[in-house]
């Protein structure tokens, strides 16, 4: 077992269990009555009363070192060095008075020159199985490297403890919920919250600190590849439930990751070795892949099982609608193991449209291709953070805000440098509502979509003309194999045409408001709607 680095942390004579087997992990967490085994063989879990995100209880160190590097605001908080060591403290008090705590030590990065060496303490057994699932272990099939390991990173997960009134006041803080990172110290700290999402997350963001100074863009994005091209990478960029899991994952194509890649010299790279995939609605029909993954070695979260068959019930959200699974990437069949591929020739921008105004494919122009990521127009939808229970119009810029500590504007340009250097397509797909907004319109056929990805991916839309959308300038393809024309132009799905050209101009009002915020150029601003 390698040193614990935490200060004040003192193990004594405690049993902690450090990188243990996925059986004896399973093992134990049904041991401590942490979950229950369903019948696929998984391992159901409650994360408590946080069933998603608490990005209002994030915060950032801020120090003279990092300070000009971020963009600080509402999503990059800051707090003192003084308010980051004292969370520290207390969750080593806390730590120090567990009889056992497990530890997980692996990496973030498929790429063995460009990782991170990461440290989990938890005081649950099925977060160190969580981290054993979602992170890449050494030695596993997802190492490519020799199996040796070097510390960069610590997660202390104190997630079972709710900041007492006392240490609220000793930290300045006026909830029992927060998460703190520390960029300089390289630790994250969790209190309030059993959440695994949050371990996830502290680890990507610290990806999207990390990486550009090794020359290599981060991205909230999923990444498949041809089985029989390995030139033919496609990226798939949106936030949480517009679908970069489901489209990623395609019995034609090897799956590299579902969620955050690194672009470098060498090409794509999974930054995780396991997925975590929302499970509302799933069926074997629609989505046979993550179906099938969902086996020992997976874990549920916040899932209904019936308790005499032990059955899963995708379909009851009675806890949360961000019903979820962990599943190693090679539980795919297919999936390509170390996750590491070529440079992607097509990035494809996912959109959740709540309006139900925004075409269901378009190719974007360089400019257009600047302007909708930095704008990362989206809708948080339901369960992903706490509070959204409706679809909500959403701006996250590069299609990650919560989950980028600098500026936009870098992220783009690193973007922009990449896909015109290997000359990747972009194309920005709906996978939102059609025929009216949200609670009047339906949501988009997940049929038709997968149709779109796969003309966009097997070339067949390289010559196909295109109708230029009147409000948004986009470039929407007349005619698509196996999906309706009239579906393509989203007008047409609209009973009230009026109605749709006064919802479609509130839409494009609120892209002019939103890009104020960046002091983008005229050329790049050129790319955004017409009114």
């Amino acid at each position: 077992m390698s040193a614990i680095s935490i200060p004040g942390l003192d193990l004594g004579a405690k049993v902690t269990h450090t990188n243990l087997s996925t059986a004896e992990l399973v093992e134990l967490v049904l041991q401590r009555n942490e979950g229950k085994l369903a019948a696929n063989g998984a391992v159901n879990v409650s994360t408590g009363d946080r069933t998603g995100r608490c990005p209002t209880d994030k915060y950032l160190e801020d120090t003279p070192a990092i300070h000009g590097n971020i963009d600080w605001g509402k999503i990059n908080q800051p707090m003192t060095p003084d308010q980051f060591d004292k969370a520290v403290e207390i969750a080593s008090r806390y730590l120090n008075t567990q009889d056992e705590l497990f530890v997980f030590e692996g990496f973030v990065g498929a790429d063995t020159s460009h990782r991170l060496g990461v440290q989990v303490v938890t005081t649950m057994a099925w977060h160190a199985l969580f981290a054993e699932t979602l992170f890449i272990k050494p030695g596993s099939p997802s190492d490519a490297g020799d199996g040796s390991w070097n510390q960069d990173w610590t997660v202390i997960n104190a997630g079972t403890h709710k900041l007492t009134d006392a240490e609220q006041q000793e930290l300045g803080h006026d909830t029992p919920i927060l998460i703190a990172q520390s960029l300089e110290k390289k630790t994250v700290v969790i209190f309030g919250t059993e959440y695994a999402g949050e371990m996830k997350k502290g680890l990507f963001y610290a990806m999207n600190y990390d990486m550009p100074d090794q020359g290599v863009f981060p991205m909230h994005c999923s990444c498949n590849v041809d089985n029989d091209d390995p030139t033919n990478v496609a990226l798939f960029f949106g936030l949480s439930g517009t679908g970069k899991t489901t489209l990623s994952a395609d019995p034609n194509r090897g799956l590299i990751g579902d969620d955050e890649h690194g672009w470098g010299p060498s090409g794509v790279f999974n930054f995780e070795g396991g997925c975590y995939a929302k499970v509302i609605g799933l069926t074997h029909e629609k989505e046979p892949e993550i179906w099938d993954a969902i086996r020992f070695g997976s874990v549920l979260e916040n899932t209904i099982i019936d308790e005499k068959t032990r059955v899963p019930d995708y379909d009851d959200v009675s806890i949360t609608q961000n019903t979820r699974v962990t599943y190693p990437v090679d539980y795919i069949k297919g999936a390509i193991i170390p996750s590491v591929c070529s440079h992607p020739k097509n990035v494809i921008f996912l959109t959740a449209d709540a309006f139900g105004v925004m075409p269901p494919i378009a190719k974007l122009t360089p400019e257009q291709a600047m302007y909708y990521f930095i704008n990362g127009y989206t809708s948080k939808l339901a369960g992903t953070e706490e509070g959204v229970v409706d679809p909500v119009a959403a701006f996250s810029p590069c299609f990650g805000g919560p989950f980028m500590p600098r500026p936009a504007a870098e992220y783009a340009k690193m973007l922009a440098e990449r896909t015109a250097k290997h000359d990747a397509h972009v194309w920005l797909l709906n996978t939102g509502w059609s025929g009216g907004p949200y609670g009047t319109g339906d949501r988009f056929s997940l049929k038709y979509t997968r149709a779109m990805v796969t003309a966009i991916l097997d070339g067949s839309l390289t010559n196909v003309p295109t109708q230029e959308h009147p409000i948004f300038g986009l470039h929407m393809p007349t005619t698509i194999p196996n999906v309706p024309d009239e579906v393509l132009n989203p007008r047409n799905t609209w009973s009230d045409k009026a109605a749709y050209d006064t919802k479609a101009a509130d839409l494009a009002k609120l892209f002019r408001s939103n890009d104020k915020k960046y002091n983008l150029p005229a050329d790049i601003l050129s790319g955004g709607p017409k009114t």
